[in-house]
């Protein structure tokens, strides 16, 4: 992504992006002051970290699954290293958290071509799109159950 080394990737899973990345650091990142030598990537990530990619990519699928027919086009995400916003399309988003999962890094990618900011939402905003629509369906719900809906948060 131009004017940074940025990983689209909201604030709940902690990864740090560097140099290796993005392959912006000397030596595709074998001089990177965030890796001692001989290093050959970055350090695995932490059951945690794993679980939360995970959840983030089960999300995605459900904010895609509703949004889309909708016409948004994907996430848009402020990123703290460039102070500029990146819209990312659903697939790209996936393919990054997927690339995170599998490596513990992503790469840097092109972002789209002067993207129309009102075809992207954020990730606040897609989730409280979700937990409404959650809460919409409970209420229709014929059984008179109303639980905490699929989609719920537990904070």
């Amino acid at each position: 992504m131009p004017g940074g080394r940025c990983a689209a990737r909201r604030a709940v899973t902690v990864v740090t992006v560097s140099g290796f990345d993005d392959g912006s650091g000397l030596d595709f990142g074998a001089s990177d002051p965030d890796f001692g030598p001989g290093d050959q990537g970055p350090p695995p990530l932490t059951l945690e970290e794993r679980a939360g990619i995970l959840d983030d990519l089960a999300e995605l699928e459900v904010f895609r699954t509703l949004l889309e027919p909708t016409g948004v086009k994907g996430i848009v995400v402020d990123c703290p290293d460039c102070d500029e916003e990146h819209h990312v399309d659903w697939a790209l988003m996936a393919a990054n958290l997927r690339q995170l999962l599998d490596e513990g890094q992503t790469g840097r990618h092109e972002p789209p071509f002067d993207p129309d900011p009102d075809d992207y939402v954020s990730w606040d905003y897609a989730s409280g799109y979700a937990d409404g629509v959650a809460a919409l369906a409970e209420n229709e719900e014929p059984t008179g159950r109303h639980g905490t809906g699929r989609h719920a948060r537990d904070d």
